[in-house]
């Protein structure tokens, strides 16, 4: 029987999936069902932060207007378990192919999770996308791979 912990990071490892599942069904309401109403999301695309839950999908949605097929991956993801808050980091990739028909695999980013169980589920609560920077030039560096 798995201790509580061991199921609580099970179930945060399943929400992970359920990202996955969501971008490449290209399903925002899956996805809307991930975080709390409340998120605030650090991603790559301006404005500095996205406040709430239609913010976080309204920075989802150009994604499929892009690409007529996509594909996300997640590698490596790390999790630290606590009663009722939790976090993890990973490397993830966005690719596809886009609606001219050129496909593309992605750029790896730097994902950081934040998530509260809020009424025994856990939601995404923080997340933050990031891409390294090349100090001398102020350009982010995108072909860099775990």
């Amino acid at each position: 029987m798995p201790t509580q912990r061991e199921a609580d990071e099970a179930d945060i490892r399943q929400l992970i999936a359920k990202i996955v599942g969501g971008l490449q069904g290209k399903d925002l309401e899956a996805l809307k069902r991930l975080y709390a109403t409340d998120i605030v999301s650090f991603d790559i695309e301006q404005p500095l932060q996205h406040v709430g839950i239609e913010a976080k999908l309204k920075n989802w949605a150009p994604v499929f207007t892009f690409f007529e097929r996509v594909t996300y991956e997640v590698r490596d993801l790390t999790l630290t378990v606590g009663e009722d808050v939790a976090f993890g980091h990973a490397f993830a990739r966005l690719g596809g192919t886009l609606k001219n028909g050129t496909a593309t695999s992605g750029m790896w980013v730097r994902v950081t999770h934040c998530l509260r169980k809020i009424e025994g589920t856990w939601l995404i609560v923080h997340d933050q996308v990031s891409v390294p920077l090349d100090i001398a030039s102020g350009k982010g560096v995108v072909d860099l791979e775990p």
